[in-house]
């Protein structure tokens, strides 16, 4: 059964997401009915962030810890963690619930994972439709974090403005690996867990490098973090603001 979008936003609003969910596996399944009502869904602007990088960078402890800010604001937030599929059923392995379980039964935050289902690009094959009907339910971000695969993930891009790229100090070896994909076309580039050795002499290694890029685009947005003390946290939502 496909709900009414407004028995869906009023759900949202009271922190119930049961008919969401429902309506999100409906169109994941691509089942009856689901192509009609998203042909029926009204496209408010809202804002969608792309989170991206390669494992180990921090995302998820850094996305909760944007999360705590937005909600500190008032803000509500959905999060579609993009999650390499189980090779049982197909499902996604669910790594946020771990990950973000501080948020996982709060009223203003919705988290999902949808499973990859072999798709390349590090998102889902049904992401346009699920963030079509997220902009329709009543959150005021939308936050996707992406499988950690590489330079295959410019497709997030395509989907989210800003798009945040998360790397670590050790990261030189994927920066050289992006050059050519996801690394020209972040927004926002996040240096996380800059209490590390040689930290800053990433941090400049990295600055030279989007300095060459910016001569021919827009100037890209670098933030130093530490997700799980809170450093920097402020800078980057504020720094996500402005893309608004």
């Amino acid at each position: 059964m496909m709900y009414a979008i407004h028995d869906i936003k009023n759900g949202v609003s009271k922190g119930d997401f049961l008919a969401l969910s429902k309506t999100i596996t409906h169109i994941e399944n691509q089942q009856a009915g689901a192509s009609d009502f998203l042909k029926n869904l009204p496209t408010p602007k809202v804002p969608v962030i792309g989170i991206t990088g390669p494992p180990g960078a921090g995302k998820s402890t850094l996305i909760a810890a944007v999360i705590g800010a937005l909600v500190q604001e008032g803000k509500t937030i959905a999060v579609l963690s993009v999650d390499p599929s189980s090779v049982l059923h197909n499902g996604a392995l669910l790594g946020d619930r771990i990950r973000m379980r501080d948020w996982y039964l709060h009223p203003a935050v919705f988290i999902r994972s949808l499973a990859t289902r072999g798709h390349l690009g590090g998102l889902t094959h049904c992401i346009d439709e699920v963030v079509q009907l997220l902009r329709s339910a009543g959150f005021d971000f939308i936050i996707l974090e992406t499988v950690g695969v590489g330079q295959s993930e410019v497709q997030v891009a395509k989907i989210a403005y800003p798009t945040i790229l998360v790397l670590v100090p050790e990261a030189g070896d994927e920066i050289q690996m992006m050059k050519s994909g996801l690394f020209e076309v972040a927004n926002i580039y996040v240096v996380n867990k800059v209490d590390r050795p040689e930290a800053q002499k990433f941090v400049n290694h990295l600055k030279q490098s989007l300095s060459e890029r910016s001569m021919n685009q827009d100037k890209p947005n670098l933030v130093q973090t530490i997700a799980n003390t809170g450093f920097g946290v402020d800078d980057l939502l504020n720094t996500i603001k402005a893309y608004e």
